[in-house]
């Protein structure tokens, strides 16, 4: 049986919420979910980050990290952070670079450009194990806790 070949995540170094520069090499050793949003406080993105947040206390218990990226600023971020009591990193990604790299940006609805939902499952060395396309907010956390879990297991 051949194996998948895994790709390897690529590089960021990118200004968290209180401008404090993070990069994916920080986080080598642990696991990390690693999600792309269109927008702060917006309706869906607030679904989405909420649904994190809430079972963010037990992907860290498995060892992982949770990680946003948005092309928001970072006082944005920092609103978006408090408002919501949001207890993961937002990166600021205001080029745009890091989430193309990642296959983040492209034609939405009504063929407009824009932030795509994706959200990466990235290994202790580095490798995506997992992706989501086309997110859907309500109850993403609860399939990506599943989904660690199980590839954790294996």
């Amino acid at each position: 049986m051949m194996s998948k070949q895994l790709d390897k995540a690529p590089e960021f170094n990118l200004p968290d919420e209180n401008g404090r520069k993070k990069s994916l090499n920080d986080y080598r050793g642990k696991w990390v979910v690693l999600y792309f949003y269109p927008k702060d406080d917006t309706p869906g993105c607030t679904i989405e980050a909420c649904s994190l947040r809430d079972v963010r206390d037990d992907l860290a218990e498995m060892g992982a990290e949770v990680i946003g990226i948005s092309k928001d600023a970072q006082d944005s971020h920092d609103k978006f952070k408090a408002k919501y009591s949001l207890n993961f990193s937002l990166l600021s990604d205001e080029t745009g670079e890091v989430i193309k790299s990642y296959g983040a940006w492209g034609k939405k609805m009504f063929g407009i450009e824009g932030i795509q939902r994706k959200t990466f499952i990235i290994n202790p060395t580095g490798y995506i194990v997992k992706t989501y396309g086309k997110v859907t907010p309500l109850g993403h956390g609860e399939r990506v806790k599943n989904d660690l879990k199980s590839l954790m297991e294996n």
